[in-house]
């Protein structure tokens, strides 16, 4: 039997309370813009996207969404990593995310913070949270 083709993440889908506010820090923080809406049942999503499409985000709005923010203790999405070349790129991001608003804390643990740099064997870790207190990270791979 042949092994299928290693899939590739096409895009990234996360479910917002305020879709607007959220639309404008995603393009801001990641040099994306709105792309479409995509329309379905009780609600809208909203797709943003790089140029080439190689960075892809939806933004859902759900008329049921009872406003709560994101907690990673429940099952489903515990966090989005995205990665860069080299930890001097963390440095960078650490800068321009807190230009945008996202406060330096020791422990990135309520919406719009971000964590120090954590430096592990396995490479070099970023922690932040958007406006929904949904986590993200940046990872840079070991130095060679």
């Amino acid at each position: 039997m042949p092994v299928p083709t290693r899939p590739r993440l096409h895009h990234l889908a996360l479910t917002v309370t305020d879709v607007n506010t959220s639309v404008r820090w995603y393009e801001e923080l990641f040099d994306i813009h709105f792309v479409m809406n995509a329309p379905h049942e009780g609600g809208i999503g909203k797709v943003l996207a790089d140029d080439d499409f190689g960075l892809m985000l939806v933004l859902h709005h759900h008329d049921a969404n009872d406003a709560r923010t994101f907690d990673e203790a429940t099952t489903g999405l515990d966090h989005a990593g995205f990665v860069v070349p080299n930890r001097a790129d963390l440095v960078t991001w650490q800068q321009h995310l807190a230009a945008k608003g996202v406060a330096p804390t020791e422990v990135a643990d309520k919406p719009l913070t971000q964590s120090p740099i954590a430096d592990e064997p396995y490479g070099s870790v970023l922690v932040f949270r958007d406006p929904d207190n949904i986590q993200l990270e940046i990872f840079a791979p070991p130095a060679q």
